[in-house]
Parts: structure tokens; C-alpha cells; sequence
């Protein structure tokens, strides 16, 4: 299957089960502006309801990943929070923080695993956005910024939840508090890419590979894992436990069961469902 649409700056081609989701503002260094935020959302809720789309890459056109909020949409939020009132005026933009956060989450509710393929800068929202996929892979002269303090806020949108869980609590203060940048050779040693790669064609030759490997395996399997590793980061050992259980009591027989046995027994490669 081959696909091509476009939604603003967000292009989308799926070919061979694998989403390629590209932040098309290049000559912005792919900062989000605010029709790309829910972009981005429409793009993952849609991609995530259909069942010929088995991994989702997102990349960025031209020489970066993503510079982060387009500057633009700081001062809208400025006049969101404006109101005679405070209490409503700081009502007003709570909703609106949740849903710039809902439009990262969308990333992670996403059933098929995300795979970030970040060249140049990944700033702000940009990390925001990586650390909300599954798998980061990087460049080796990536540069990776958590720059929220320097530009005098808190990061708002997902980073320091998640960030912590992918290196550790130490080194996530450091680079929040710090600001200081993280080359994807560093970033690879702090665990925050799966790997890392010596420039753009490399990067691509390795992330296409990844996500086609991956596309080829059992979907309902990748799905319940992916459920599963994200429900047991949030809750006990227990909780977690009694999660897989009631899932695989649903999806533990299945025709990708029968057929990764077949295949196995017969020494082929498995084809599976979408």
C-alpha cells in the first residue's frame, strides 16, 4: 500500500505498513506553530485507526528535527491567560496547556510503536515530542536541548514526566536545570537514542530498516507489548501483572499466534494480518 496526503506541514506517506511522518517547515527549522499541533494529533489518531499502518517514523524535513513552539504562539498564550479576572484568565490557559500536552500524548496512545529519526535540533518541544515515541535514533551531531528554564518557563508539555523515566532522574535535573545541549554520540551514552548514526543517509538507512523489520512482525504482539510497557511504567509490578494477564486472556489466541508457530515450525518467514 502507498499513500501521500498532506496536512499543512505535516506530510504523511505510508508504504509497506511503515508511516512517514514529516514536520514540513523546514525553513522554520520545523518549529510548531499552532496549526501544526493538532496537526499532529489528526495525523496520530489517524494513523492509529488504520490497520495497514503497522510503525510510524517521524522525522523532520531539511537539515532539523524540530526547534521546538514556534515563538509566534508565546504570545498567544500570553493573552489567553490575559482576563481582568486571573483565576479565569489562568483557567483559560490551563485548558489550553492540557491540550497542547493531549496533541504529544496522541504519539504515545498510538498502538504501533514511534520511532523518532532526529537529525539537527531537537529543542523544547522538539525533545517533547521525541521522548513521547517509543525509539529515538539520532545523528551523531544532533543536538538535543531541553531549553524551557533559559527561555524563563518550566517545560509544560511532557518532557519532564517522560524524560526522567528514558535516563534516570539525575541527569534529567541536569539537563532541565542546565539547559546545556546533548550531541546524539552523548545522547546515545545517556540512553536517550537507541542509536546513533554518522550523518542523515545513514540515519535513514538504519531507521528504515528498524521499521520495516518491525512492521513484519505480529501487530496484535507489538500492540500488547506497547500497551503493556507504557501501563507498567505508570503503576506497581501487580497492577502491571494483572494488566498483561487480562489482555492476553483476549489476545493470546490469535492468528498471529498460529501463524508465527507455522512459520517457525516450517522455517519461514511469518505473513501476517493487518
Amino acid at each position: 500500500m502507498s499513500q501521500d496526503s498532506a496536512v499543512e506541514d505535516i506530510v504523511v506517506e505510508v508504504t509497506g505498513g511503515v508511516a512517514r511522518v514529516r514536520l514540513n517547515r523546514p525553513a522554520a527549522a520545523n518549529a510548531l506553530h499552532e496549526p501544526m499541533w493538532f496537526a499532529l494529533r489528526d495525523t496520530m489518531r489517524a494513523l492509529d485507526a488504520d490497520p495497514a499502518v503497522r510503525v510510524v517514523v517521524i522525522s523532520g524535513n531539511g537539515r532539523h528535527f524540530c526547534s521546538g513552539i514556534d515563538v509566534s504562539m508565546l504570545a498567544g498564550l500570553e493573552a489567553t491567560a490575559a482576563d481582568p479576572s486571573p483565576g479565569h484568565g489562568a483557567d483559560r490557559l490551563r485548558r489550553t496547556i492540557l491540550d497542547l500536552q493531549d496533541c504529544l500524548t496522541a504519539v504515545e496512545r498510538c498502538r504501533v510503536p514511534v520511532i523518532a529519526a532526529v537529525q539537527g535540533a531537537c529543542v523544547g518541544a522538539g525533545l517533547d515530542l521525541a521522548v513521547a515515541c517509543d525509539l529515538r535514533h539520532a545523528t551523531a551531531d544532533a543536538s538535543f536541548v531541553l531549553k524551557e528554564v533559559d527561555m524563563g518557563l518550566a517545560a509544560d508539555v511532557g518532557v519532564l514526566q517522560r524524560l526522567p523515566r528514558i535516563v534516570g532522574e539525575g541527569v534529567a535535573r541536569e539537563l532541565a536545570y542546565t539547559c546545556r545541549p546533548v550531541s546524539g554520540n552523548e545522547a546515545a551514552s545517556l540512553r536517550l537514542v537507541n542509536g546513533v548514526h554518522p550523518d542523515a543517509d545513514a540515519l535513514e538507512a538504519a531507521v528504515s530498516g528498524l521499521a520495516a523489520d518491525l512492521a513484519a512482525k505480529s501487530p496484535l504482539a507489538l500492540r500488547g507489548t506497547k500497551h503493556a510497557i507504557t501501563y507498567a511504567r505508570d503503576h506497581s509490578v501487580a497492577d502491571g501483572l494483572e494488566q498483561i494477564a487480562t489482555w492476553n486472556a483476549g489476545a493470546l489466541i490469535s492468528a498471529d499466534l498460529r501463524e508465527a508457530v507455522a512459520a517457525f515450525t516450517e522455517k519461514r518467514p511469518a505473513v501476517h494480518r493487518d
